[in-house]
């Protein structure tokens, strides 16, 4: 039983690690039609200039495009970071992404303190329309203050696989720029959509060829190449997930090997007495290798079937950043030829000793 265990919470670890593998490596790998504009070097303290504007949307194939600037700040405490994205009144009406009411909308567009609270951050803090928040930071406003405070007007609402934006606020454009003191006129990135998905990285050299020795020189990819590298910054899951994974089946390699060995030493008379009433050496091979597989099936099944019902329950509740995929049928499939692998490769020994076993030395205890 104790093995069992082993071998339930190995492959219980396996269908959740191999699962946020999965998430990671597919991120960024569906196709959009959105290009990113971001500083080449110092993203996040080196904002581009927002002249730029008109002379990307000059560019043939640039459809529509967005920017935003940045508010950093703490609320109620240190621990409790708060991320403020601000963009113009265009990216409220066309975003695809977004999901927020008509009144909403209108609201924020009349009320220059006005934001946006993502739906999960709404949750955690309990904020509501009417509220005021006001956030401790380092960026200085031209009133002399560190404190920006803003209106809840609204909350925002993103679709799948963007549930990591709603941990923030969304506002005007406008009003920080006018009320900062540094970095006026000025954005930390761009949002393009391009007419022709083909065509985006032709897009890509052309935007980057407008800052081409400049003091703002510019990083152009695609939305998909972006979020990817956005999240490598976790770490390389794939070598992450190896690492862990090799360690725990090693560990399991040692103790199931230990177990049917010491079963198959402790049961050598039992095994005589088969071979004395007629099975073959191949039989007991088979009895032997049979029991092993069976251990660690029975144990990585169990082990699948809650690392599928706990994704499950963690996809529906959408407590984590981004977008968990399901265990899919290739990970069951990796997991359960692993485990017919694995059984046999700590069966074969003690099956073989079991085949060559002598009935009379086996029966008289040498």
């Amino acid at each position: 039983m104790l093995t069992l265990l082993s071998v339930f919470v190995a492959f219980l670890l396996f269908g959740l690690l191999d699962t946020v593998r999965s998430t990671f490596n597919n991120t960024g790998k569906t196709v959009k039609e959105f290009l990113i504009v971001n500083p080449k070097v110092g993203f996040g303290t080196k904002p581009l200039p927002y002249s730029l504007l008109p002379r990307i949307k000059e560019i043939p194939g640039v459809v529509w495009a967005d920017y935003a600037s940045y508010v950093q700040g703490t609320y109620q405490g240190p621990k409790n970071s708060i991320l403020v994205e601000a963009h113009p009144d265009s990216w409220y009406e066309s975003s695809p992404e977004i999901q927020v009411a008509s009144e909403d909308r209108l609201a924020l567009h009349r009320t220059r303190t006005g934001v946006l609270v993502g739906e999960i951050l709404a949750k955690r803090y309990g904020f509501k329309v009417g509220d005021k928040i006001p956030l401790e930071t380092k960026q200085v406003r031209k009133d002399g203050t560190t404190v920006w405070t803003f209106d809840v007007v609204g909350i925002l609402r993103f679709k799948d696989h963007e549930k990591f934006n709603e941990e923030m606020l969304f506002g005007n454009w406008d009003y920080v720029n006018e009320s900062r003191v540094s970095d006026v006129g000025t954005v930390a990135y761009y949002e393009i959509q391009v007419a022709d998905i083909s065509q985006m990285d032709r897009l890509a050299q052309q935007i980057d060829t407008l800052t081409t020795n400049s003091d703002h020189e510019t990083k152009t990819q695609s939305e998909n190449a972006w979020a990817f590298a956005m999240f490598q910054q976790f770490g390389d899951m794939g070598f992450i997930v190896t690492s862990i994974m090799g360690a725990v089946f090693f560990t399991l390699l040692l103790l199931t090997g230990h177990t049917m060995t010491h079963a198959v030493h402790e049961r050598i008379p039992e095994l005589a007495v088969l071979k004395t009433i007629g099975f073959s050496g191949r039989g007991i091979l088979g009895l032997v290798l049979c029991e092993s597989v069976t251990l660690v099936l029975i144990g990585g099944l169990l082990g699948l079937v809650i690392a599928t019902v706990a994704v499950v329950g963690v996809r529906s509740a959408e407590v984590l950043p981004i977008r968990i995929l399901p265990v899919a049928g290739e990970i069951w499939v990796r997991a359960l030829t692993l485990a017919a692998a694995i059984g046999l490769l700590v069966g074969i020994f003690p099956a073989l000793r079991g085949m060559r076993l002598r009935i009379v030395d086996s029966l008289s205890g040498r």
